[in-house]
């Protein structure tokens, strides 16, 4: 039986999550937080920053929430891959999933980060640098959609996956501008499709954990 430590309102969960959802894919949650000790114990062991999502397969172990969905692709799941086979094709996703994680999430994190410290010892130019980051980021992204209806390859996969938690949480954190309407109706499209529309639901009960506090209903 597939194995997966995380928690439901952790924004990289949601790959793997979404994953697990799009394939089918029977598995056990195992919740790591403070009422879990024995689930944060185990990931301090299974990676080396106990991080979470871990995912266990019998004797294997795979942390990293790309790294889960292409192991998903290979051994679980009658669905299409994830990322595609064609190599040339699996570039535009695995590029486009860095992109949401690095230009998305990583100026978003710092941001999260920040507004969890005691407030003497914020960094007073992370709001504007991580904001101004995802400005940019946003822009990028409103002409990379233009005309697509997914972020890569024309199919839902792993770069959607990203873009789900990504888009979803970076909204909250720094409202996408008006102006980006292809970027708007890609978030809007992926909010809908069943398996991210379940891990919306399913992260519902820890929404005032967001520390930005500037979230919107959706």
């Amino acid at each position: 039986m597939v194995k997966l430590y995380g928690h439901p309102f952790a924004a990289y969960c949601w790959k793997a999550l979404i994953a697990l959802y799009e394939r089918g894919v029977s598995f056990t949650f195992l919740m790591v937080d403070a009422e879990h000790p024995e689930n944060l114990e185990a990931v301090r062991r299974l990676g080396p920053a106990g991080q979470f999502p871990a995912l266990v397969d019998g004797q294997r172990t795979v942390i990293e929430s790309a790294a889960i969905i292409e192991y998903l692709d290979l051994y679980h799941g009658d669905a299409p891959p994830m990322t595609p086979r064609d190599p040339r094709a699996a570039i535009e996703a695995r590029q486009m999933d860095s992109v949401f994680d690095d230009y998305l999430m990583a100026p978003l994190s710092r941001m999260v980060f920040n507004a969890l410290r005691d407030e003497e010892l914020r960094d007073p130019l992370a709001e504007a640098e991580a904001g101004g980051a995802l400005d940019r980021a946003y822009a990028w992204l409103e002409q990379w959609m233009a005309g697509r209806t997914w972020a890569a390859n024309d199919a839902f996969g792993l770069a959607d996956c990203a873009g789900a938690l990504a888009l979803f949480y970076a909204h909250w954190g720094r409202p996408i501008p008006q102006e980006h309407a292809a970027l708007h109706a890609y978030r809007a499209r992926l909010l809908v499709r069943p398996s991210v529309a379940r891990v919306v639901d399913e992260a519902r009960p820890w929404r005032a954990n967001f520390p930005l506090k500037r979230f919107a209903a959706d």
